[in-house]
């Protein structure tokens, strides 16, 4: 049930806490309204397919930060890519939205003032460090052990000063969950900019990394750790890949997984850490770098400028050798994905001319109608990993196997924001029923 906030601004200088400590009596009184009045209605029939077909379309999850329409895409409590990208702040001279008023969105459905946005950017800072332990538990890991792995693994160890953790440790009362998980949460999204950057400047480079600027947002210094932080371009990027990557509602891998560990009350760490598990996967968060893969392997093969002819002819040879074209069709989506249209209008702005931009517009002209033909997909429409890995590329971040750990540090906006709200509302244990295959024949022989 897609439901929004009130788009009453908040106070000018009030603070995501205290404005979340507001919200939160009012929105326990709604979910009580609303389980009231619609507790016992049915969100539908599901089936055996179903349940073998990894519970597609099974409505069974409450997630307040976005919701995915078939048709229409995602919307951010309620407002579209496009709008989040004309309403929320941006840094002065940037052209896309600051990654800190889409966290203030996503927790309360407001749209928050300059100062606000500046205020995280200023604490995110300020919480940034990350502890010596941490800082060699990264520097001792090999450089042939996956980026993700390391990212997980120094995720997985900031749990050792979880607030959430202690107060709980603590007897503190369940209503006062959410405090320490908002400040658990604050920490995490704050720590991962130097995190993600270490693994990088250990793996790819000299294992030098800067210092966190107070004066930057959050964008800017993860680009900076990153090394490209002198490019406008790209600092602009991440703001636009961090906000699209965000959140996808509540049912893809890395998003149920932080909610279904986070309901055994897991502090946001741990959560987040599993969700970072999943998102490691090639069916999810890998995908970026899979088509990046192909695109280049198609170019090498039928070279640089080639016709739609021989695009088509390498398309058909992918799927005739029993592959699937990568970064097209989706488990939702009916259309092209908003995340891919917001990518490829930074494109056109940016770098119009690039070859290998040339070649996934070229892609995107003609994948569509194969598919359809073939048979191959209910939804033939790009996703957003058949356009992330090109932008990248363009601008120097071909480390391929560190996109996803970019997708990681987007990702948990999105996944902490829900968990705050799982704590406030009181959320239980997710446990759903299953059933062996002897026990559906049993259910079903005979009627």
């Amino acid at each position: 049930m897609a439901r929004t906030f009130a788009s009453t601004p908040a106070a000018h200088a009030q603070s995501l806490k205290d404005r979340m400590a507001e919200l939160i009596p009012k929105e326990i009184e709604e979910v009580k309204a609303v389980r009231a009045a619609y507790g016992n209605k049915s969100f539908g029939e599901y089936t055996v397919d179903q349940a073998y077909g990894g519970m597609r379309g099974i409505k069974g999850l409450i997630w307040e930060g976005s919701v995915l329409d078939a048709d229409e895409g995602i919307r951010f409590r309620g407002k579209t890519i496009p709008e989040c990208q004309a309403e929320l702040p941006k840094a002065p001279g940037g052209s896309e939205p600051l990654p800190e008023g889409l966290f203030w969105l996503l927790l309360t459905g407001e749209v928050p003032t300059q100062e606000q946005v500046q205020g995280l950017s200023q604490e995110w800072a300020a919480r940034a460090a990350i502890p010596k332990f941490v800082e060699e538990l990264i520097d001792r890991c090999p450089n042939t052990l996956h980026p993700m792995s390391q990212f997980s693994l120094a995720v997985t160890a900031l749990n050792h000063d979880s607030a959430f953790a202690k107060a709980y440790s603590n007897g503190v009362h369940k209503k006062e969950y959410w405090k320490t998980t908002f400040d658990d949460s604050m920490d995490l999204i704050a720590k991962l900019p130097n995190i993600a950057g270490r693994i990088f400047r250990n793996v790819y480079g000299d294992g030098k990394l800067p210092a966190i600027d107070a004066n930057k947002d959050y964008s800017a210094n993860l680009a900076t750790l990153l090394g490209f932080g002198e490019s406008k371009e790209f600092v602009d990027l991440m703001r636009l890949y961090i906000t699209i990557h965000s959140d996808h509602e509540g049912g893809n891998v890395s998003a149920h997984t932080g909610h279904l560990v986070g309901s055994a009350l897991s502090d946001p760490f741990l959560s987040f850490a599993a969700s970072l598990n999943g998102l490691a996967g090639p069916l999810h968060g890998l995908a970026n770098q899979e088509v990046l893969r192909w695109v280049q392997k198609m170019r090498a093969q039928i070279g640089e400028g080639a016709s739609d002819d021989k695009v088509a002819e390498y398309v058909w040879s992918t799927l005739k050798s029993g592959q699937v074209v990568p970064g097209y069709g989706h488990a939702v989506l009916r259309k092209t994905d908003p995340r891919y249209t917001a990518q490829r209008e930074f494109a056109l702005k940016h770098l119009p001319e690039d070859p290998l931009f040339k070649l996934v517009g070229q892609i995107y002209k003609i994948v569509p109608d194969i598919l359809l033909e073939a048979g191959k997909a209910k939804n033939p429409w790009p996703n957003v990993d058949a356009h992330s890995g090109v932008l990248l590329t363009y601008y120097g971040l071909h480390h391929q196997d560190f996109y996803t750990v970019l997708f990681g540090v987007s990702r948990a906006f999105g996944v902490v924001s829900q968990l705050i709200w799982d704590r406030a509302l009181g959320m239980p244990l997710e446990r759903p029923k299953s059933y062996s295959t002897a026990a559906i024949k049993k259910m079903f022989e005979g009627k």
